[in-house]
């Protein structure tokens, strides 16, 4: 290993994750602090652009339903900004539904609530090491998403 890959290596990963739910935002900073990620959480984003440039992460997880915009949109105006289409989104929602009827937003991955918090993670390090792979709904029905859930 080269002496940059090393200190990359050494560098956490930084989450960014909002979401609404105060018991699921204690969880999910217990759960990526313990992994070593270095995570900053809202309960909503009027404007997501700046708590991107103030915290600068690696990875957005993003509740669908929050308040004011949802998080479908705010993944959508992500991956439409030059600046930050790079950077991995992933939705999780308990209406599953919403995703298949709506589209993906062009996130990166989608976890059903309620979810196994190894399924979050390997999908969060899935997206971290391939952040050019977007979701499809294609071939997602009600079978797989309920497979695909994670639950607390």
């Amino acid at each position: 290993m080269t002496e940059l890959s090393e200190e990359q290596e050494r560098v956490p990963k930084k989450i960014l994750i909002i979401e609404n739910d105060d018991g699921l935002i204690e969880l999910l900073e217990e759960l990526f602090n313990y992994e070593g990620y270095k995570v900053r959480c809202y309960k909503e984003a009027s404007n997501i652009f700046s708590l991107m440039e103030d915290f600068v992460p690696d990875i957005v997880l993003l509740d669908y339903l929050l308040p004011g915009i949802n998080g479908g949109e705010l993944c959508a105006q992500l991956k439409k900004e030059p600046s930050t289409a790079h950077i991995p989104v992933v939705i999780f929602s308990a209406y599953s539904q919403v995703l298949l009827s709506l589209g993906s937003y062009g996130c990166n991955a989608f976890i059903a609530k309620p979810f196994e918090l190894a399924s979050l993670l390997n999908q969060i390090n899935k997206c971290l090491e391939n952040p050019l792979k977007v979701f499809t709904t294609k071939g997602l029905d009600k079978k797989a998403s309920a497979s695909a859930g994670i639950s607390k």
